[in-house]
């Protein structure tokens, strides 16, 4: 029986992501594994790419064939160097891990918490000894229209 190292497909259209498996030669690509020994989700930035790399140099050593999108991968992830006995590639780039989004509010918070208001409002409030005497003059005006 020959085996290959291939991707098999899942995800939705135009979002895929692939199991790095191993199977029959034979079978169709989505179709039935041997066993699974990786991912690969291109869509991420950077690319996640996870292969177990025990797994992957055993299959190789008992004759698994990779395609050439799987052995792009492994020779991404030094697996192919080292079951040729070259040397490895320069470690992978990953994905930076996300901030506490709970954390980073509560450090905001407190940084709140003791400032009084550092600017002021952008149109003063009016006073109510002012409205008073606005209301008054508007009052006069209005009765001085009506007797005219």
């Amino acid at each position: 029986m020959a085996v290959k190292i291939k991707l098999k497909r899942l995800g939705k259209i135009r979002s895929p992501h692939y199991r790095i498996v191993v199977a029959d030669s034979r079978t169709r690509r989505d179709g039935r594994a041997i066993e699974e020994i990786g991912l690969y989700h291109p869509v991420q930035n950077p690319s996640r790419i996870e292969v177990d790399s025990e797994r992957a140099q055993y299959w190789l050593s008992v004759g698994a064939q990779p395609t050439e999108p799987v052995l792009a991968i492994l020779k991404l992830t030094g697996d192919w160097q080292k079951h040729k006995g070259l040397p490895a590639p320069a470690p992978l780039l990953v994905a930076e891990p996300k901030a506490d989004k709970r954390a980073a509010f509560d450090a905001f918070a407190k940084g709140l918490e003791g400032d009084e208001p550092k600017g002021e409002a952008i149109t003063p409030k009016a006073k109510k000894a002012d409205k008073k005497a606005d209301e008054a003059a508007d009052a006069a005006e209005s009765t001085e229209s009506t007797e005219a």
